[in-house]
């Protein structure tokens, strides 16, 4: 074969020397004639002339009448100056909770569509709610990013299941596998604001030092970093900036200075407040003059009923909540200020979207001070709350406002947050500006609009069809229309004409004006353990005219019978086509990969960190073990490994003096704290044992601490949580991120990692 190819070689080079080099090339030159031309390479994607920086804010559980632009309590300037040179819209709609808004906002479909139907937790198998965007369905940063825009996302992603959630990735349903080329922020729905749990790309990372972190600071400080370096380096590229803050998502926490500007606003109560918003909305003109103010849902508590003490307990989590929106409010401001200077702003159609659903209701009719405990039903003693009450809204509490602040704050509409029937769930302010294209400054519209909206709305604005193929995938058809339209004309007839709406089994459907609306069974204020599902064919269906009533306050069903059956007939048609059958009202994780199913042992090193609570061996309701083999040195000090944060969870480590301490918080209810003698250099065997209180769910038990073998301390816990310390939290081995578990040493460094020693392995075993 060799000599062949030889030979081969030497004829072509006498055929050439034969023929002569002009000859050769006049015959390669022929060659290249006759070969189709390849199209030049595209070394970068370029943007549509004109195309316009797009910057989307989306605040977190904002009720429609909390900010004052739209008559709330809670100062708000930046949000009322983008009014002032934009548009208000006062009949724009949310899906009524966090993940399906997310996900409808960021890929111009019904919610269900994409396959996020339901909050992360409560996925199940059903396609329209199986916790993730499929494929079919690409995000606006996706197309944005194939069309020449950089894109990046800050804060808040909750569209990611729990199961692709850990290190173990896969990481293309992450924000950077999205569209998103950059992201900074927290996976979860919620997270501390002080101590935040956050991820640089796909890599679990400590938040920023300093003495006076806030986590919305952080993010827009992160925003502006970032706008600065895309201009530096392609001026001329325009950028697609999503900033979701976890404010003003529970738990409420906020600079105490901004908590001082609103001492002693709401001691008039919630009953009074409502009213007070409803009349400044008639006075700004964002409610018709004629709209009636709904009356308070049953169940819920009059103000005047409370105790003094139950008063003052309420007052203060209510003006820590109002802080919470209005230094949110303050740090968008920056942002649009950055804008503002960088010359940028009058080419930006900039989104401000004030809430992903109404207020939040999971505070409970008592308000909390450690709701994550209140949700699953751990009693918070009274006398706790009271005593506790300078720590709301400081990093020593996870607190959340009573259910009917909430509802007050959602004037004038009926209901909140998770009721997906009512406009109290789903109507949200918002704002658009674009001085560029937007000439109506101040201007007013009210043609119907829902989250799904905004992704047309980008592409139009930005000159982009619609692809129908995105990565080699053909895309679904996208459920919304393009707000453009209502820039020029505040009387155009509105094109959002029909949508459905679907949380929990609450239910309604919109078209034409007319709404017809079905509560199902889960009370808003109610943890989704003591849910009792009642037959849907049992639920009551109301029907409203919304050409004539704003409010959402007179049923007329029993006027217009036919009317009300054709809309639900409707219903039905738009949830088969969507993904939303069959209803199953509330599901809580169950039928969903489990990463620790069925896991009684596990083995991790140092370096662990960022672990899900779902994917660690399951330690609820049942007796386990921890043992760590340790090496000691003269100055170790820090975290052996942990779980959980300031809410409730576990840690240990070893303190300032080499002491071995296990400390273990449960919510408000008790603090455990294990504490062994220093420990000597060298190899050590630390292990914690818990022998559970027999069987069912959150019994208390006894904790036993050991060293090298021998037991060193013990107690007991009265009751411990019977499904999760957090939502947001993690596991670590060797360091704490986000909020501290344990009690560590005053001016520990973040997370306190472990110093001068090593941690061979850390074993946690289920008994």
């Amino acid at each position: 074969m060799k000599t062949g190819k030889i030979r081969n070689s030497a004829g072509l080079l006498a055929l050439a020397a034969a023929i002569g080099t002009a000859s050769f090339g006049m015959a390669s030159a022929a060659l290249a004639q006759d070969a189709p031309a390849s199209p030049p390479v595209q070394f970068q994607r370029h943007a549509p002339a004109g195309a316009p920086n797009v910057v989307l804010v989306l605040l977190d559980d904002v009720g429609f009448g909390a900010s004052s632009t739209f008559g709330g309590p809670a100062a708000t300037p930046a949000l009322t100056e983008l009014a002032h040179e934009g548009l208000r819209y006062n009949r724009f709609h949310t899906t009524a909770i966090c993940s399906p808004t997310r996900a409808s906002l960021l890929t111009g479909r019904n919610p269900h569509a994409t396959g996020i139907g339901a909050v992360m937790n409560s996925a199940d198998p059903r396609p329209g709610y199986s916790g993730f965007h499929t494929k079919d369905t690409a995000t606006i940063a996706e197309i944005l990013r194939q069309n020449g825009y950089s894109t990046a996302a800050f804060g808040k992603w909750h569209q990611t299941p729990d199961w692709e959630a850990s290190q173990s990735g896969p990481f293309d349903r992450w924000p950077t596998g999205e569209g998103f080329e950059k992201f900074y922020g927290f996976m979860g729905g919620e997270t501390d604001q002080f101590e935040p749990t956050l991820y640089e790309g796909t890599t679990p990372i400590m938040r920023p030092p300093g003495d006076h972190y806030h986590l919305s600071e952080d993010l827009v400080d992160q925003s502006i970093k970032w706008l600065r370096s895309q201009h530096s380096v392609t001026p001329d590229k325009p950028f697609f900036l999503y900033l979701a803050t976890g404010a003003i998502h529970a738990p409420i926490q906020v600079p105490k200075e901004y908590i001082d500007k609103f001492r002693s606003k709401f001691d008039q109560g919630w009953d009074k407040l409502r009213e007070e918003i409803f009349a400044r909305e008639k006075r700004l003109g964002v409610i018709p003059k004629d709209t009636k103010l709904t009356p308070r849902p049953d169940g819920m508590p009059a103000w005047d009923s409370l105790s003094p003490e139950e008063k003052k307990f309420a007052s203060a989590e209510m003006e820590a909540y109002a802080a919470f929106l209005a230094h949110t409010d303050d740090q968008v401001g920056r942002l649009v200020q950055e804008l503002k200077n960088s010359g940028e702003f009058d080419n930006t159609l900039f989104i401000y979207i004030v809430g992903d659903n109404g207020a939040s209701a999971e505070g409970g009719l008592d308000g909390s001070l450690n709701y994550m405990g209140r949700m699953q039903g751990v009693p918070e003693p009274e006398a706790g709350k009271l005593a506790g009450i300078g720590r709301i809204g400081s990093a020593d509490a996870y607190a959340h406002v009573n259910s009917a602040w909430a509802w007050a704050t959602d004037a004038p509409f009926q209901w909140t947050k998770t009721v997906a029937s009512h406009l109290g769930g789903t109507r949200n302010a918002m704002v658009m500006s674009w001085p560029d294209r937007i000439k109506d400054d101040g201007g007013l519209r009210s043609q119907f609009g829902h989250v799904n909206d905004i992704t047309p709305t980008i592409l139009e604005a930005a000159g982009i069809k619609a692809p129908d193929v995105v990565n080699g995938i053909r895309q679904k058809p996208m459920n919304g229309t393009s707000l453009v339209y209502t820039f020029d004309d505040a009387k155009a007839p509105e094109r959002h004409t029909t949508q459905y709406f679907e949380v929990f089994g609450h239910r309604a459907i919109y078209h034409d004006g007319w709404m017809a609306s079905a509560f199902h069974t889960r009370l808003p204020w109610v943890g989704g353990f003591a849910i009792k599902e009642r037959p849907f064919d049992q639920d009551k269906w109301e029907l409203y005219d919304l050409r004539k009533d704003f409010s959402q306050a007179n049923d007329l069903a029993a006027k217009y019978p036919k009317k009300l059956e054709e809309m639900k007939a409707l219903f039905m048609k738009e949830a088969a086509a969507n993904q939303v059958l069959p209803l199953k009202g509330q599901q809580v994780g169950t039928g969903l990969p489990d990463l620790a199913k069925g896991v009684k042992s596990a083995t991790y090193h140092e370096g662990t960190i960022s672990v899900p609570e779902k994917a660690v061996p399951h330690m609820f309701n049942r007796s386990w073990s921890l043992s760590s083999d340790i090496g000691v040195g003269e100055h170790s000090r820090g975290v052996i490994a942990t779980i959980g944060g300031t809410a409730a969870g576990w840690s240990l480590y070893l303190d300032a003096q080499r002491r071995p301490t296990f400390t273990y918080r449960m919510f408000e209810l008790k603090t455990v704290d294990l504490k062994g003698d220093p420990l000597p250099p060298g190899e050590n065997k630390l292990k914690v044992d818990f022998d559970y209180d027999g069987k069912g769910f959150a019994k208390g038990g006894k904790l036993t601490l050991s060293v090298n073998g021998q037991p060193v301390a013990s107690d007991t816990l009265p009751a411990t949580p019977p499904a999760m310390f957090s939502i947001n939290e993690t596991f670590d081995v060797g360091i704490d991120t986000g909020s501290a578990a344990g009690k560590y040493p005053e001016g520990a460094p973040l997370g306190y990692p472990y110093e001068d020693g090593k941690i061979d392995e850390v074993t946690i075993d289920l008994r």
